[in-house]
């Protein structure tokens, strides 16, 4: 067996078993890395050289986590579900409640697709948010698995489809420049312009999957216990104050910095640290409040923050292994001449390596030089291409146990402890955006 595919499924099988996130990476890494021939030794050393690379996105994580405190202190998030709350002390009726329940979703799912571009916080709103609306989806009997197909669809599918934001980095930085790189000798060009219109097809399938889950899948009432949330994001002693018009102003100021910054020099450390910085001197907490604020923050994202590490770990060898190209290899040994073929074995085996990884954003760079010449010699488009090796990339990423398209739900959702991070979270988008991901993406590189 290869070693790639062991390491994955004993890291989902772990993960499927309720053990921890993080001992099933290390696990799965220490399995793979063994099976592979490296040494015990050499194991551990792939693995902690990966972790250093990951604790770079874990600071970058705590750092919009400490941003997304600073901006609750507006009282927004509170304020929206006491509105809620409100709108569902009045007027019962079914047909009441149905609208509030669709809107809430869709409200949710717009503020997680804008946290991609227009207010670059990423998953850390997720538990600033979330919390204060479990007791309305309580009273809904909203099911919570709807609310993280929702989430993790607008974490995902912005990036795939919208050059702005994180889909500026993840289309142009990434999956544009490795494309034209791998290319460049064999003639391909790709620009701008065609990317979105070759990712248009499979994000189309993760919209029907979406669609799936909130009016089929999930459509119906379930049961939670209102639990009291003992755990807040905000420190005890200092009090969220109502929106104020300045507080406001600030607050936008701040967003709109943050955003600025992140385009402009790349870096996600440091448009967290301006944004906060921002709302520190816009008078939304005082400054010897920032030290507590700050901590909270990153508190708040510190589970996230080690599973990243320990994912990076595991990709890093996974890498070291050298059976990503052995697996890649011996698929298209079996292929021929048979396109369409082609492009499932190469959609299948991207999925494969991103569970893995647990990134899409670093599994383009491993899969693009060897997918470039392979699809231009089975006679694939330029957009066809892009499609096939942006889709590949992307699956997994929702529907894995690591990535942050399914832990920031299970941050916000399970504050109660009655949302399963595998169960309610993982298996349930990969059901619903996996699974169309592969068909769209099969037909968009067969039709394109």
């Amino acid at each position: 067996m290869n070693a790639v595919i062991l390491a994955v499924l004993v890291m989902v099988g772990l993960s499927l078993a309720r053990v921890s996130v993080v001992f099933a990476l290390v696990a799965g890494a220490l399995v793979g890395g063994l099976f592979s021939g490296l040494s015990l030794t050499d194991t551990l050393g792939a693995f902690n050289d990966g972790v250093g690379g990951g604790a770079k996105v874990a600071l970058a994580y705590a750092t919009l986590g400490a941003f997304a405190v600073a901006l609750s202190r507006s009282g927004l998030p509170d304020l929206l579900a006491a509105r809620l709350i409100g709108m569902l002390n009045g007027e019962s009726t079914p047909r009441r409640q149905t609208a509030i329940k669709y809107g809430l979703l869709g409200s949710v799912t717009l503020v997680a697709i804008s946290s991609q571009n227009l207010i670059p916080v990423h998953i850390a709103f997720i538990p600033i948010l979330i919390p204060p609306l479990l007791v309305a989806m309580n009273r809904l009997r909203l099911d919570r698995r709807a609310v993280a197909c929702a989430l993790t669809f607008g974490l995902t599918a912005p990036y795939m489809l919208l050059p702005v934001g994180f889909g500026s980095i993840f289309l142009n930085d990434i999956l544009l420049a490795n494309i034209n790189e791998a290319g460049q000798a064999m003639g391909l060009e790709v620009t701008r312009g065609m990317v979105p219109m070759a990712m248009a097809i499979p994000v189309g399938g993760m919209f029907l999957g979406l669609l799936t889950a909130v009016f089929v899948s999930y459509r119906k009432p379930r049961d939670y216990a209102n639990r009291e949330i003992k755990s807040t994001n905000v420190p005890h002693h200092t009090p969220v104050h109502a929106p104020s018009r300045s507080g406001l102003i600030m607050a936008g100021v701040a967003i709109i910095a943050a955003l600025g910054i992140q385009l402009y020099s790349g870096s996600m450390i440091l448009g967290g640290l301006v944004g906060f910085a921002i709302l520190s001197l816009g008078g939304l907490f005082k400054w010897n409040e920032a030290d507590d604020l700050f901590t909270s923050g990153m508190r708040m994202m510190a589970l996230i923050g080690f599973i990243m590490i320990s994912a990076a770990g595991f990709a890093s060898v996974m890498k070291a292994t050298g059976d990503i190209q052995t697996l890649v290899d011996a698929s298209f040994h079996i292929i021929g001449d048979n396109k369409p073929l082609a492009a499932l074995v190469m959609l299948m085996v991207g999925l494969f390596i991103t569970l893995g990884i647990g990134s899409s954003f670093s599994t383009i760079p491993i899969i693009a030089a060897i997918y470039v010449p392979l699809a231009l010699q089975f006679g694939f488009s330029p957009l066809a291409t892009v499609a096939l090796i942006g889709t590949a990339a992307a699956l997994g990423d929702a529907g894995s146990p690591a990535p942050d398209s399914t832990l920031g739900p299970t941050a916000g959702l399970n504050v109660d402890q009655q949302h399963d991070h595998i169960w309610d979270s993982v298996v349930p988008t990969f059901i619903h955006y996996n699974i169309p991901l592969i068909v769209f993406g099969w037909v968009a590189a067969m039709t394109l």
